[in-house]
Order: structure tokens, then C-alpha cells, then sequence
């Protein structure tokens, strides 16, 4: 059965450094269709890019549209369990980890709080993100922000790569 018409859209960036980057990905996007009233209605391929400001190996990365009943609040503890599921640990900002899940956007909500921001407030900064992300949604226009093409063109000098769709190619991520 598909996503319904109703819901909100809301777009999540997935990275991983440690472990086995791609298997990770893969089961928080499963867990993340698990999730009451979500659908996962995109997801990117995966993504190599290098640590930002800390020291570790390459990240991999990813992308996904989801088609949502959750309020915001909901998602980010629903995302912020399935991390610490997956062993997720937060020594120090920017530390190498097993799984990390963003909550990018919620619909077009526009959220400071202590615990969330919205849009997310360095996305617009960070290949990463962007790249994933335009490759499913190439038409989203990040609220405050304008739209993706611009925003990635701005992070041209940033080393991220799209990586070949058989996780055996990955030889080397997350070592």
C-alpha cells in the first residue's frame, strides 16, 4: 500500500562514519517506515563526503522524503530513538558515529526552539545534505532559503560523491 495524500512532507539527512555506513543507513530507513503514520516516498542513493570540522573517516550519506502524520517534535524523538537503537553515542560535537539521523524539514514549518530548528540550520551550508537531497526533490525550495540548486551551487567546493548503487563498492567507508 502507498503513502496517503495527506500528511506532511518532511526530509531527513542520514550519515554514518563508523561501522558499516550503508547497513546502518539502510535499517534506520527501515525503522523509519515503521514509524506510525510515515512513509518513506524518496530516499536517495548514498553518498561519500569528508568529516566536517573533526577528524575521522568519510561519512556516508543520504537522503529522504517522507510523507508524515507526526508533528514535528514526535519525528525528532521518533529519529533521535531510532540513532540510540543503532547505538548511536554523542561524546563530543562532531564526533565519528554509527548513525546520524537530521530532521532537514518539516512541510514548510519554521521552527527555533531549544530542542529544534527548523529548517535545519546548517543544511544550506553542507554538500552533504544538499546533494542527496536535490537528487530526489530537485524542486524543493528550503523555506527563508530559496530553492536547492543555488543552495548546492554555493557548496561547490565541498568533497561529496555519489557512490555506485552496490554497497560492495564502499570499500574503505567507515573503517
Amino acid at each position: 500500500m502507498g503513502a496517503p495524500a495527506s500528511g506532511t512532507l518532511a526530509c531527513i539527512g542520514l550519515g554514518a562514519n563508523l561501522g558499516d555506513p550503508a547497513a546502518a543507513i539502510a535499517s534506520a530507513l527501515a525503522a523509519i517506515e515503521r514509524l506510525p503514520d510515515t512513509w518513506v516516498i524518496a530516499r536517495s542513493s548514498l553518498w561519500r563526503s569528508a568529516p566536517v570540522l573533526a577528524e575521522g573517516p568519510d561519512f556516508i550519506n543520504a537522503a529522504a522524503v517522507l510523507r508524515t502524520g507526526l508533528a514535528p517534535l514526535p519525528l525528532l524523538d521518533a529519529l533521535l530513538a531510532i540513532e540510540l537503537a543503532h547505538g548511536r553515542e554523542r561524546p563530543w560535537p562532531n564526533a565519528p558515529r554509527l548513525l546520524d539521523l537530521d530532521l532537514l524539514l518539516h512541510g514548510d514549518a519554521v521552527i527555533t526552539s531549544p530542542r529544534l530548528t527548523l529548517p535545519h540550520p546548517r543544511m544550506h551550508q553542507r554538500a552533504f545534505v544538499l546533494a542527496p537531497l536535490a537528487e530526489i526533490a530537485p524542486a524543493l525550495t528550503v523555506p527563508g532559503l530559496g530553492p536547492l540548486g543555488p543552495l548546492l551551487a554555493a557548496c561547490a567546493g565541498q568533497r561529496c560523491e555519489r557512490l555506485p548503487a552496490d554497497p560492495a563498492d564502499l570499500a574503505g567507508a567507515g573503517q
